[in-house]
C-alpha cells in the first residue's frame, strides 16, 4: 500500500500546505531569473498546473529557487530521477520528498502530496481529463503548484523545449560536453495567453540554468 496523508505528514519538518504558506508568501512561488520571464507574474502561481515537456531538467530547475526560499516540494512517478543533478540544478535536496513508483494508487498519493507540499512533481502519466479536473480543483483549493513531466489535460501553463544542441565537443568528437543550449517556450490560459520563448543554458557550464549565449536569442514574444 502507498503512503497516506498521515504518513506523509509523519516526515520530519514536513506540514500541510495550509502551515507551510503564510500571509507573506503570496500567490507566487519564485523560480530562478533566467525562468521568470517564462511565467505569469514572474513565478509560479499558487493553485496552478504547469505541464514542462521535452525537459525534465527544466522540471526540476522551476524547484531551485523555491525550494532555497522554504518551500516544500515532492516528486512521485519518476523513479529514475537523478538527485545529483536536481542538485546542480539548485534544488535544497533538504525540502524534497520522493515518492518513486504510487503503483495503481496514482490518484491517491497524487491527492495526499498537493494536501502536504507547497510543490508537487509528477512524472509521465496518463490521467483522463476527468480526473485532470478533479485533481486540478484540488490543487487550487490547496493552494499548491503542480508539475508535470509531460501533457497534462487543461494545464494552465505549458512550457515546452525545443532545439536542443550540445556544447564542448571538438568536431572529430572528442572533449566533454559543457552546456546544453535549447529554447524554452510558454504559454497556455489567462495570463499566459501570449507565447514567449527564451534561449537558455539547460544545463550551463556549472551544471545550473544559464541564459542562452547569443544575444539575438533573448526573450522575444511569438505572434499568435
Amino acid at each position: 500500500m502507498v503512503a497516506v496523508p498521515e504518513a506523509l505528514t509523519a516526515i520530519p519538518g514536513v506540514r500541510t500546505a495550509a502551515q507551510l504558506r503564510e500571509p507573506a508568501d503570496g500567490d507566487v512561488l519564485t523560480v530562478l531569473p533566467e525562468l521568470a520571464r517564462l511565467l505569469p507574474g514572474g513565478g509560479l502561481r499558487r493553485g496552478s498546473t504547469v505541464a514542462v515537456r521535452g525537459a525534465r531538467s527544466l522540471v526540476l530547475a522551476l524547484l531551485a529557487a523555491a525550494t532555497r526560499n522554504g518551500s516544500w516540494a515532492a516528486v512521485t512517478g519518476l523513479p529514475d530521477l537523478g538527485l545529483a543533478a536536481a542538485a546542480e540544478l539548485g534544488v535544497d535536496l533538504a525540502r524534497l520528498a520522493l515518492v518513486p513508483d504510487p503503483g495503481a494508487e496514482l490518484v491517491a498519493v497524487l491527492s495526499a502530496l498537493v494536501d502536504g507540499f507547497d510543490l508537487v512533481v509528477l512524472g509521465p502519466a496518463s490521467v483522463s481529463p476527468q480526473t485532470a479536473r478533479k485533481l486540478a480543483g484540488r490543487v487550487r483549493n490547496r493552494g499548491t503548484v503542480l508539475l508535470t513531466a509531460g501533457s497534462w489535460p487543461g494545464a494552465d501553463v505549458e512550457l515546452t523545449v525545443s532545439g536542443r544542441r550540445w556544447h564542448g565537443l571538438t568536431q572529430d568528437g572528442h572533449g566533454h560536453l559543457r552546456s546544453r543550449e535549447v529554447q524554452a517556450t510558454s504559454h497556455g490560459r489567462g495570463a499566459a495567453a501570449r507565447p514567449l520563448t527564451a534561449a537558455l543554458q539547460l544545463p550551463g557550464p556549472g551544471g545550473a540554468v544559464a541564459e542562452g549565449n547569443h544575444p539575438e536569442r533573448r526573450l522575444v514574444g511569438v505572434a499568435g
